[in-house]
């Protein structure tokens, strides 16, 4: 699991914008919410992404994978390097939590981020 592609991959989602909070976090968000986040300073630690309601129960048992701190009532898990994820599947579960807090805006404000990603914005969603 590479966490670094994990980054490189959150921000290519249209609409996505990266910033620091709680001074060491690296956020990544869609329209002003938050979809995975990230220690800021060396390499990843590990990611907190929204999981479904659904698999948040399933993702948490697994190894290496734990209700995320401050964030688990939301249904969000935290990912270590431990957990055994194939780089595939730990894409598909940031690539959901993007649709997952996607799906909560607007539809004007969704309509916005995908014209401006398909204008080819660099900022789009900012």
């Amino acid at each position: 699991m590479d966490f670094d592609a994990a980054k490189t991959l959150c921000r290519s989602f249209p609409g996505c914008t990266e910033d620091c909070k709680w001074d060491h976090d690296t956020v990544f968000s869609v329209g002003a919410k938050m979809f995975a986040v990230t220690n800021r300073d060396g390499p990843s630690t590990g990611f907190s992404l929204k999981a479904d309601d659904a698999r948040f129960l399933e993702l948490s048992d697994r190894p290496g994978i734990v209700p995320a701190p401050y964030l688990a009532r939301a249904k969000w898990v935290f990912v270590t390097p431990e957990a055994q994820l194939e780089d595939a599947e730990f894409a598909a579960l940031l690539r959901r939590s993007y649709e997952l807090v996607f799906a909560k805006l607007t539809r004007k404000l969704q309509r916005e981020i995908l014209d401006r990603h398909a204008a080819g914005s660099p900022t789009a969603g900012a």
